[in-house]
């Protein structure tokens, strides 16, 4: 139970804690609804398999550079994301989605998460540990962490969803003005992003 209960408490954070991959969802509930954003909610369970493995595999922090790396193509990515969801504000409120959007939408967050510093810095310092200790006293231990983990990630994740889904009620301008402010929270991210890895970057060549 212990165990569980960490997993718990930790995937509450890390759903809980303001980042691009919240921000992305978040826009594409404004833009879409939450029946084609929902399934981009479980995005991490398909994106985190190659972070878990190497993470677990070196026993160890990722390599600076990787981490550099990643935090440019994420910030790269992240305007890439920003540039489709300021092309919605230009949209009709009452156009549909096209056929496949969905699913684009789970690609794209999985892409954006496993490019993001994010997971990899928090599997390598918080949840890797935790998870091996629990493994090392028993593997349903450790199992039970990691079920605990993506539990609470995914399922508060769906309430945010549901609740900026159901802000258009709320009329258009008020529609707008949270869309405007998802633009503007994903360029913010991707420019955090590329000024970090710029200054790592220079740091890691002048050492």
């Amino acid at each position: 139970m212990p165990n569980l209960l960490q997993g718990l408490l930790l995937g509450f954070s890390a759903a809980g804690s303001p980042g691009a991959f919240q921000a992305y969802l978040l826009s594409r509930a404004l833009n879409t609804g939450w029946r084609r954003t929902w399934p981009a909610a479980f995005a991490p369970l398909i994106s985190d398999g190659p972070v878990i493995v190497i993470v677990l595999l070196i026993l160890s922090q990722v390599p600076d550079s990787l981490v550099t790396g990643l935090r440019a193509l994420g910030g790269l990515f992240l305007l890439y994301l920003a540039w489709g969801a300021f092309r919605a504000l230009r949209q009709p409120s009452a156009a549909q989605p096209a056929p496949g959007e969905t699913s684009k939408g789970l690609l794209q967050a999985a892409l954006m998460n496993l490019i993001s510093p994010g997971p990899w810095l928090f599997w390598s310092t918080v949840v890797g540990p935790a998870f091996l200790k629990g493994w090392q006293e028993s593997p349903g231990l450790g199992l039970a962490f990691v079920g605990g983990f993506y539990a609470a990630m995914v399922g508060l994740l769906l309430g945010l969803i549901g609740v900026f889904s159901a802000a258009g009620r709320l009329g258009p301008r008020v529609v707008r003005g949270l869309q405007i402010g998802a633009v503007l929270a994903l360029v913010g991210f991707a420019l955090y992003q590329l000024v970090t890895a710029a200054r790592e970057a220079l740091v890691l060549l002048s050492g």
